[in-house]
């Protein structure tokens, strides 16, 4: 069955902090959703139910501690991460009693926002596992399912282990022998180790490059293949 990514809703009136912070979470493997303001937000949560929310407390219109503990009020459980340039300790304790579960203080460094976000998500039970990415890959161990961009991809066991292999090695040149250990294991005792192994990638490319424009993988004369 397939699932969709997690996908996190950033409420910041900054829109070059706003496009960076959804830059940096889609980079992450992440959907997100991007408001200037807490308009249309709760219209928003009518209909989705995102994972995360990382929440300005400078907003225009309503204060973003309100308005959290207003969503807290109805009955809205998802976490929320306050990042704000409200940094004095009454500020940062008003933000966790309006049911905030984390704050960070603007100026904020990107990677430790995403480390928090991986955080929440694995205490909230939502992220259960590991997301590897390859430039518009994102597989998703735990599913065992592979996405480009947000667009789901319906792959074999095979196939999932085949580019698994390569999203992990990417850059590097896998000889065929390593391959044939890798993805077939036991199972590849006897077979013909040059004509299965392009057999497979050929198809693999043609579910993730049906167009053959954005050449994932490149043949080494006499060697195997790398992802580039």
């Amino acid at each position: 069955m397939k699932t969709q990514l997690l996908e996190i809703v950033i409420i910041e009136d900054e829109e070059d902090i706003l496009e960076l912070i959804e830059y940096h979470l889609q980079k992450a493997g992440y959907e997100t959703m991007g408001f200037l303001s807490t308009e249309s937000v709760e219209q928003f949560l009518e209909e989705e139910t995102p994972a995360l929310m990382i929440v300005d407390r400078n907003l225009p219109g309503v204060e973003g501690a309100e308005f959290v503990k207003h969503l807290r009020s109805y009955g809205y459980d998802i976490p929320v991460i306050f990042l704000t340039a409200k940094d004095s300790d009454s500020e940062l304790e008003e933000g966790f009693l309006s049911g905030g579960d984390d704050y960070m203080t603007k100026p904020f460094r990107v990677k430790e926002l995403i480390l928090r976000v991986e955080a929440i998500l694995k205490r909230s039970g939502a992220l259960g596992g590991e997301r590897i990415k390859h430039r518009d890959l994102t597989l998703d161990i735990s599913r065992r399912e592979l996405y480009i961009d947000k667009r789901y991809i319906e792959l074999t066991n095979l196939e999932f282990n085949l580019i698994q292999t390569f999203i992990r090695n990417s850059n590097m040149v896998l000889e065929r022998n390593f391959l044939r250990e890798e993805v077939w294991g036991e199972d590849s005792t006897s077979f013909d180790e040059n004509r299965t192994i392009k057999v497979a990638i050929n198809r693999l490319k043609k579910k993730i490059d049906p167009n053959g424009a954005k050449n994932y993988f490149v043949s080494v004369r006499g060697v195997g293949y790398k992802m580039v």
